[in-house]
């Protein structure tokens, strides 16, 4: 305690100097701070019953899964090995996570029990591969090959979809870059990612079993990480078509009626819904002075209009 009288009386001093010579109109040098430490948790994704959601926090260099509640509180951590967890996917019955599990020999889909137990790979060690969703059942897992294989150059990727059981794999949409696959809630739909040009990337809409192709968002911006709303009707996204950053949009499930309903700075990606329809949590990434701040943000799917006073 009487250290910290101490250190607070010459630290009071200097400020009353300071401002005193300001006031005598004195002119002094002013030191620009920067920020040392970043903070980067990102990809949430919610429990069935939303309650809780899954999401990333990078501790010591390696990316973790952790849990915690709607509202922020009681964080869980559930991995804590020397490996990178990413993309994580909440099953829609809640017993499992599905993952991408990143170690010096592999980049797999996995999934893991919603306590954190019993990590399963679901893709052979051959296979680079990412993006994990659901099935509606919760009987399967789809997925992307990886398109970032020498980066910042795109290579082709196919979205296929593994039985959690027989650990088959079903090829679903092949031919170009195609990336962040997802079934709609009925099963009869596959929204994804399809990278069509420098730059530009849209949001596609396929037949379950990949046919029937066709461009929803349709915009020579780049527009991806596409999520269905619970019932169906809607579609998230990001997309950075108002030139500035990443924002999060959302369209009819026809393509139509697109609106903006996160205004962010910096980069808001990989939108996930509440299961009631009500909520997208997303993540957005800032870059700030040596390293780049990530958080999880949410936002009302139906922004309500602002009031007179």
């Amino acid at each position: 305690m009487m250290i910290r009288r101490f250190l607070r009386f010459p630290l009071f001093a200097l400020v009353v100097s300071l401002v005193s010579r300001h006031v005598a109109g004195a002119d002094f040098a002013i030191s620009i701070p920067i920020q040392l430490t970043h903070a980067q948790n990102f990809d949430p994704s919610p429990s069935p019953d939303g309650k809780k959601f899954v999401f990333i926090s990078v501790i010591s260099g390696k990316e973790q899964l952790f849990t915690m509640d709607a509202d922020g509180k009681n964080i869980v951590q559930l991995t804590r090995d020397d490996a990178d967890h990413e993309d994580p996917a909440w099953s829609p019955d809640g017993k499992k996570i599905a993952f991408v599990l990143i170690t010096k020999e592999r980049t797999s889909i996995a999934v893991i029990n919603a306590d954190g137990s019993n990590v399963d790979l679901l893709t052979p060690k051959e296979h680079n591969t990412i993006h994990p969703n659901w099935s509606a059942d919760s009987k399967q897992v789809i997925y992307c090959t990886n398109d970032d294989l020498a980066p910042p150059k795109k290579n082709e990727a196919q979205i296929n979809f593994v039985d959690l059981v027989t650990k088959e794999i079903t090829p679903l949409i092949t031919g170009g870059i195609n990336t962040y696959g997802s079934w709609s809630p009925n099963m009869k739909q596959i929204a994804f990612r399809k990278i069509i040009g420098d730059g530009n990337s849209e949001v596609f809409l396929a037949n379950a079993d990949g046919s029937n192709l066709r461009n929803l968002s349709n915009n020579p911006f780049f527009d991806g990480w596409p999520a269905w709303s619970p019932d169906g009707k809607k579609i998230a996204f990001a997309s950075n078509r108002r030139g500035h950053g990443y924002q999060i949009f959302v369209m009819d499930a026809d393509g139509a009626n697109v609106r903006l309903i996160a205004n962010t700075e910096g980069r808001g990606t990989a939108p996930r819904w509440s299961p009631d329809g009500r909520t997208i949590y997303f993540t957005n990434c800032v870059e700030k002075d040596y390293g780049t701040d990530c958080e999880i943000l949410m936002v009302r799917s139906e922004p309500q209009p602002l009031k007179a006073n």
